[in-house]
């Protein structure tokens, strides 16, 4: 099936030998002018913050940025792609057909869930054989036209779910394209999914034969990336970029978090890396007490002063004490 070849250099606006530092500044500058919570066209914005989201998922990402650049330079954003001869079996992909005897092929796509179809034929749960021992999307079995009643098989896809959404519940549209047919469901996000969650719409796979049941329409969680926020479990993780006075000083520190900002007192003589935790300001956890925020000090050294600067910062290596090898 040839789907439209997503150019994800060009997406963050980075050349292909990026690195990693370069990557993630790009990411955070696009995520944040595109977030769908300050810009004013905010169905624009969502669109384009999920393709950056999906850029910034595949390249920071060894593995996928591995894979990614094994498909080669010369590709047009935008043109009809199709995996070079023999690029599955040495990348380890797989493709959502089904094969062997009296396989059948499906071929479903999705709309609404935040991927695109090259994202998932190349990186998604099609491509990856599905979740878990049951039988996901990429993996139908052989069909017997003479076998009795049988089951519909399950159908697998991915999601990409934000952070305020995981904060907060929703409910998406996702729309299930098959051959002519298109079909759309309401799917609910409970509050608190957490990466890699399967949720499950009964009932809305493939149909069954011979009077039985339709298979379920599974979508794995992908939590969308941050600019301001990392996720461990169900706690958020803020990097806070402190001056070097700051950290000797301290400071009354406004950080965000996904209810709005908070003010926090980051006492004098911290420490790179020192964390600090707000309680309860992560994502909630179902039957239990919600995760927390954690603000790690990072602090930040000029790579450039002025004149006047550097002869402060002579005087103070002259009268300061401080002796950090000692």
């Amino acid at each position: 099936m040839a789907v439209q070849y997503k150019d994800y250099y060009e997406i963050l606006g980075v050349t292909r030998s990026a690195s990693d530092a370069e990557l993630k500044k790009a990411f955070r500058k696009l995520a944040r002018e595109f977030h769908p919570d300050v810009a004013k066209d905010k169905k624009k914005a969502e669109e384009r913050f999920k393709e950056i989201n999906e850029a910034y998922e595949v390249l920071s990402d060894p593995a996928k940025r591995k894979k990614y650049d094994e498909l080669g330079a010369n590709w047009k954003s935008g043109a009809d792609f199709r995996p070079p001869p023999g690029w599955a079996s040495s990348s380890g992909a797989r493709g959502f057909r089904s094969t062997g005897p009296g396989a059948r092929e499906f071929e479903f796509h999705f709309g609404g869930t935040g991927f695109s179809d090259f994202f998932e034929q190349v990186f998604g749960s099609r491509a990856g054989g599905g979740m878990g021992g049951g039988p996901g999307f990429g993996r139908h079995a052989g069909f017997d036209e003479e076998d009795a009643a049988e089951r519909g098989r399950d159908i697998e896809g991915d999601i990409m779910v934000t952070l305020e959404e995981a904060m907060h519940g929703s409910v998406r549209s996702v729309t299930i394209r098959h051959n002519s047919r298109a079909e759309t469901y309401q799917v609910k996000i409970p509050a608190g999914v957490t990466e890699g969650k399967r949720l499950r719409v009964a009932g809305r796979g493939e149909a069954g034969s011979g009077g039985a049941g339709s298979g379920d329409l599974y979508l794995r969680v992908r939590l969308a990336r941050h600019p301001d926020f990392g996720v461990e479990d169900h706690h958020l993780i803020h990097e806070a970029e402190l001056a070097p006075w700051e950290a000797v000083l301290g400071i009354n520190l406004s950080v965000p978090t996904l209810d709005g900002r908070v003010n926090i007192k980051i006492p004098p003589g911290t420490q790179n890396g020192q964390k600090f935790r707000l309680r309860g300001r992560g994502l909630p956890l179902r039957g239990g007490e919600p995760g927390d925020l954690i603000v790690v000090t990072r602090v930040e050294v000029p790579s450039q002063v002025t004149e006047a600067e550097r002869k402060l910062w002579e005087q103070l290596a002259r009268e300061s004490r401080f002796k950090p090898r000692d």
